[in-house]
This record gives structure tokens, C-alpha cells and sequence, in this order.
């Protein structure tokens, strides 16, 4: 036996509620996992509370990230003891997932833990550390330099607009941070924002074109301010878009891509082939700042993660929570 959230749809409604599972009732997989860590990450949030239909079917162990030790294995990257990580690949919406004791998987879904990380650390950065560093390493690919100017991020107080701004700020960067939540100035601050900007500034409709006001942006919001992020680059700037916590729609004109030669970098962290993985991790080992790591980091047991999970997307939730699911 072991434990899990799991998600039921039924005559009874949709429900998420702490569970005991016997390990014959795992999916399909070549890969068994005894998890150590997973994650609360915004996708995990709708799924848990039943905000947007992200999972497919039922029931499911939600949970899009984990970490652990392979406990069997016929696939010939992994054995036995080695220790595993895991970001996206659908798990937690179409395959159970990591907020549990234990997990069957596809061998091919997975990496090695990088020597440099435990388990913890790296559930610590998670799929949000992970995107951020995806979207660094697509803005570096179009040939963004510090000496480009300020880079913006938006969503700056949670799991991936932390890391960017940690991430930037390492690499010499200057950083603009927008939020919603002001009081969060010296945590972003600490992180290594240059300055702070209000969340209002860019979330409600705008012109097409705006000034000038930073060489590239990441963000994670979507919608409205993706709009105004784009209206705000300027000429041959760069846009890193990797979110939807403001929503799906684009309500943007084509004016600064065809008039600024803005690029918009779509950045998909939940398919990227293995050797992109690896590159990720590889890059996250050797730019992570430790300090910052643990003041971006919360840890809560796997049933405190059932009400976290609502507080994240109630815009509660600083930084990144990390899920010991054996306690």
C-alpha cells in the first residue's frame, strides 16, 4: 500500500482526497519509482481543485513533477537504485502522477538527477525552474546579451517568474519584476530584480504599440499582458511566453513584430526531447544560486498540498512549494 492524492469525477462530484493505492492499481509503465519529492505547480493547482478541465480521465493522481529511486526498470536508460526525475510529459493529467509514494512511468519520460541536486533541490526548481530555464536558453539561441538591456518578468512572485529573475540577475542581467503583490518587493529584490513594476501597468487592455521599455521579456501570464509585454519591446526585442495565469486569449496587435521585428518565442516544457531535458538540467546545475534556492522554497506533506494547492492559484503562494509526499 501507499499513499496518494487522487482525483475522482462521479456521481458525486469532483473530489481530490488523500488515498491508500496497492501498487497493482499503478498504470501502465517500464519504470516504477519510489517517489521522495514531487511539487505544486500551477497546473497542478487546476487540477486539484477542478478550476479548468486539465484532466483527461479518472481517476488520477495528479502531480506533474517527482523525484526518487528506481525501484524496476526494463527500460534499458534506467536501473534499479539510481536516482530519477520527472517533468511534464502529460503526467498528472492523462497518467497518475507524482503526488504520491509511488509511481509507474515510461522510461523515456525520464532523466537522471544531476549529481549536483538532491531530491529535494530539484523539486525545489521543479517544472518552474525548468521553464524558466528553457526560456533563458531560447532567448540566448536568438542572441540575447546583458547588453541588450532590462529584461522583463512577469508573474515575477511565483515558481517560474522566481527563477528567471534568479537566473538573469546570475548571468549578469538587469531585471524588471511586475506583480501583483508589492509587499513581495524585497523578496524579488533579493532575488535580484533591479526594479519593480505594478502588475496593473500591464494586465488590462492596451495599446498596440507602447514605448520602448525592455529589450526581452519572459512571461508567464498570457492574455492581456502578454499583449502589453509585446507592445512594450523594443525593436528587434525578444518575448519568452510560457504561461496562461491570465488566460489562454492573445488580444494583441500585429504592430511590434511587423514594425519592431519583435520575435515571440513559444516555449513548450512539456514535450521537449530528452537531450533538451538533459541540456536544461545540465545548464540548472551550474546557474541555480543555493541561497536563493531556499528562500524561494516552501515544504509542506502530501495532505497540507490538497489546501496549498488552492492557495496557489489564489495568488497566496510565493515561490515554490516543494511536497515531501512520505510525510
Amino acid at each position: 500500500m501507499f499513499k496518494a492524492i487522487v482525483i475522482d469525477k462521479d456521481t458525486a462530484g469532483y473530489r481530490a482526497h488523500l488515498s491508500q493505492l496497492e501498487e497493482v492499481q499503478l498504470p501502465a509503465g517500464d519504470v516504477t519509482v519510489r517517489v521522495a519529492y514531487s511539487t505544486l505547480n500551477y497546473k497542478d493547482g487546476l487540477a486539484i481543485t477542478g478550476k479548468s478541465p486539465v484532466v483527461r480521465q479518472f481517476p488520477m493522481v495528479p502531480g506533474i513533477d517527482l523525484a526518487g529511486t528506481v525501484e524496476a526498470s526494463s527500460h534499458p536508460r534506467f536501473r534499479p537504485g539510481e536516482q530519477v526525475l520527472l517533468n511534464g510529459w502529460g503526467v498528472g493529467e492523462s497518467h497518475w502522477g507524482g503526488l504520491a509514494q509511488k509511481a509507474r512511468l515510461q522510461g523515456d519520460w525520464l532523466i537522471h538527477l544531476p549529481e549536483a541536486f538532491s531530491a529535494r533541490q530539484a523539486m525545489a526548481i521543479g517544472t518552474a525552474g525548468y521553464t524558466a530555464m528553457l526560456c533563458l536558453i531560447a532567448l540566448e539561441r536568438s542572441g540575447l546579451t546583458p547588453e541588450h538591456g532590462e529584461v522583463l518578468v512577469t508573474g515575477a512572485s511565483g515558481g517560474v517568474g522566481s527563477f528567471a529573475i534568479s537566473l538573469l540577475s546570475r548571468l549578469g542581467y538587469s531585471v524588471i519584476a511586475a506583480t501583483g503583490r508589492p509587499e513581495e518587493a524585497d523578496y524579488l529584490k533579493a532575488l535580484g530584480a533591479s526594479r519593480i513594476i505594478e502588475r496593473a501597468e500591464l494586465s488590462e487592455p492596451g495599446r498596440p504599440l507602447a514605448k520602448e521599455r525592455w529589450a526581452a521579456a519572459i512571461d508567464s501570464v498570457g492574455s492581456h499582458t502578454l499583449a502589453n509585454v509585446c507592445a512594450g519591446t523594443a525593436a528587434d526585442g525578444l518575448v519568452a511566453a510560457c504561461g496562461l495565469a491570465q488566460g489562454m486569449d492573445f488580444p494583441a496587435s500585429v504592430a511590434p513584430f511587423i514594425l519592431r521585428g519583435v520575435s515571440l518565442l513559444g516555449i513548450n516544457s512539456v514535450t521537449r526531447p530528452y537531450h533538451e531535458r538533459v541540456h536544461a538540467w545540465e545548464r540548472l546545475a551550474a546557474e541555480v544560486d543555493q541561497q536563493h534556492l531556499q528562500r524561494i522554497t516552501r515544504e509542506v506533506g502530501l495532505e497540507e498540498a490538497l489546501t496549498v494547492a488552492r492557495e496557489l492559484l489564489e495568488g497566496k503562494v510565493r515561490g515554490r512549494v516543494v511536497v515531501d509526499v512520505n510525510r
